[in-house]
C-alpha cells in the first residue's frame, strides 16, 4: 500500500464529519463545488527548460507547481542484448508457413518481431527492410529509461518519492512502447533522463500532477533525426528543425470526404501518447476524481489508475480515428484506452483522531459513562453497531478497510469507457500547444 504525504491536515472531528456526510450525499457536495468527475482547474505550458530535450510545467489552482525536464543521450547497447541471425531465420520460416495459412493468426512460441498482421519497425523502414533487424515490439530494455523526483522537505530515499517513482515508472515501462522508440540499432539506443521537481510542498497528493506533467514533457521531446543505417555508429542530422517527435505529432486531417465540411480538423498524435495516473477515491458508493486535500481527510479508500492508448494492429492501416460526436463515421481505427496499472494510495484519514457523541463527553455535559446503552466513544455502541463503519450519529470515526470489488470495476469502467474520464483527460492534454 503506497504512503500517503506527511503533512496532515488539522481539521476537527466535526468539521470532518460535516465533509464525510457532504461527500456521501448524492450526488456530492464538494468543498469547491466540482461534480464528482471534474478536475481541477490548471495551467500548463511545454518547451520551458532550455538544453532539454523536452520539459513541460503545470500548475494546479491550489498552488502546487511541478516542472519536468526530459534529456537524452545516446548509449552502447549491452552485448548480450543482440539477437542472432538464426532466430530471424526461423522466424521468417514460420512467418511464411502463417501467409500460406491464413486461419492460423497466432503468433508462434519463441518468435522475435512482428507476426504478418503487425506493421514493420520504424528502425527496419529507416534501414531498408534488412532481415536481420529486430523490428516489432520488444527491442527496448526498461533500464534505458531512468527517472527521478525531488520534492521540498523529502531525501529521495523517503517513502513518498520512491512510490511515486516506482509509479510512474511501472506506467510508463508497461506497453514497451517508450522503450522500443529509443532503439537505435543493436548496438546503441536511446538513454532518457527524466528529472521532476514538485517546486511546491505536496499540499495534496502530487501523483495525478507529476503524471500530467510528465506526459506534457514527454510529448514535446525531440530527438535528432538519424542519418546512419544498419549497425553503423549513430550519425544525426544537425538540423534541430528537422528533428523528430519522441511521440509523433500527425498534421490536422479533415475526415469528411467533402472539403467544404464544417467538420473540425482532427489530429492522430493521440494513437501514440505516453500514460497517464489519475487519483479516485471512493465515499460510500460515491466515486470521486481528482480529490482535493481536504476531500483525502475523510476518504474511505484512494486509488491511482494509470491507462494508456493500445493500439490494435489488426486493422486496415489506411483507416483513422473519427470521434462519435461526428456524423462521418466510415473509417474507425482501434485505439483504445487500456489499463496499465491499479494502486490503492493509504489515505490520511485513517490517521486522524476519532470523535466522541456528546452523551459520553464531559465536556458537553455528558454523563462520561455513556447513554444509549452504555456505548463508549470505541467498539460497539449499546445498538450493537460498530462505530468503524456506521457513522449514522454524524460523529467522525476513521475509516478502516479498503475498496470493494464492485466500487473497483465502477471505477475502471468510468475511465476506460467511451467518452469517460480517461479520453477526457487525454483530450484536455492534447489541447496544450507543443512546441
Amino acid at each position: 500500500m503506497a504512503p500517503s504525504t506527511s503533512a496532515q491536515l488539522l481539521l476537527s472531528p466535526a468539521e470532518l464529519s460535516y465533509l464525510h456526510s457532504s461527500l456521501s450525499l448524492d450526488p456530492p457536495l464538494r468543498p469547491d463545488s466540482r461534480s464528482p468527475t471534474q478536475f481541477r482547474p490548471l495551467i500548463a505550458e511545454t518547451d520551458i527548460l532550455p538544453g532539454t530535450n523536452g520539459s513541460a510545467r503545470i500548475c494546479f489552482a491550489d498552488g502546487t507547481e511541478a516542472i519536468v525536464g526530459v534529456k537524452a543521450e545516446v548509449e552502447k547497447s549491452r552485448e548480450d542484448t543482440t539477437v542472432p541471425a538464426s532466430i530471424f531465420g526461423t522466424r521468417k520460416a514460420e512467418d511464411k508457413e502463417a501467409e500460406e495459412d491464413p486461419t492460423n493468426g497466432s503468433r508462434p512460441v519463441g518468435t522475435v518481431g512482428p507476426t504478418q498482421d503487425e506493421p514493420m519497425g520504424d528502425a527496419q523502414e529507416a534501414s531498408g527492410g534488412s532481415e536481420e533487424e529486430i523490428t516489432g515490439p520488444g527491442k527496448g530494455e526498461n533500464s534505458w529509461v531512468e527517472l527521478t523526483i525531488e520534492i521540498p522537505g523529502y531525501r529521495d530515499d523517503d517513502a513518498l518519492p520512491v512510490f511515486l517513482a516506482a509509479m510512474l515508472n511501472e506506467a510508463l515501462l508497461a506497453s514497451g512502447e517508450l522503450t522500443d522508440k529509443l532503439w537505435l540499432n543493436r548496438r546503441f539506443h536511446w538513454r532518457l533522463y527524466i528529472d521532476i521537481l514538485l517546486l511546491s510542498p505536496p499540499l495534496s497528493y502530487p501523483l495525478p500532477l507529476l503524471s500530467l506533467t510528465t506526459h506534457l514533457a514527454l510529448l514535446s521531446t525531440r530527438l535528432p533525426a538519424l542519418k546512419s543505417e544498419s549497425d553503423e555508429d549513430p550519425l544525426f542530422n544537425d538540423d534541430w528543425e528537422a528533428s523528430l517527435h519522441l511521440y509523433p505529432q500527425s498534421p490536422p486531417i479533415n475526415p469528411a470526404n467533402d472539403p467544404k465540411s464544417s467538420t473540425p480538423s482532427l489530429s492522430l498524435s493521440f494513437h501514440s501518447r505516453p500514460p497517464i495516473t489519475l487519483l479516485v477515491m471512493a465515499m460510500g458508493q460515491n466515486i470521486i476524481f481528482d480529490p482535493s486535500r481536504e476531500e483525502l481527510a475523510v476518504a474511505d479508500a484512494v486509488l491511482a489508475v494509470s491507462v494508456g492508448y493500445h493500439h490494435n494492429h489488426n486493422h486496415d492501416p489506411s483507416r483513422i480515428l473519427i470521434p462519435s460526436s461526428t456524423k462521418s463515421e466510415p473509417r474507425r481505427d482501434q485505439a483504445e484506452l487500456r489499463l496499465l496499472s491499479i494502486r490503492t494510495i493509504d489515505p490520511p484519514s485513517r490517521l486522524t483522531q476519532p470523535g466522541l457523541p456528546d452523551s459520553v463527553n464531559s465536556a458537553t455535559g455528558g454523563g462520561g459513562g455513556g447513554g444509549g446503552g452504555g456505548g463508549t466513544g470505541g467498539g460497539r455502541d449499546g445498538k450493537g453497531k460498530d462505530d468503524n463503519v456506521d457513522n449514522d450519529d454524524g460523529v467522525w470515526r476513521p475509516p478502516v478497510g479498503g475498496m470493494k470489488r464492485g466500487l473497483v470495476g465502477r471505477v475502471v469502467g468510468m475511465v476506460l469507457g467511451k467518452g469517460g474520464v480517461g479520453e477526457e483527460v487525454m483530450a484536455g492534454l492534447g489541447g496544450v500547444d507543443i512546441g
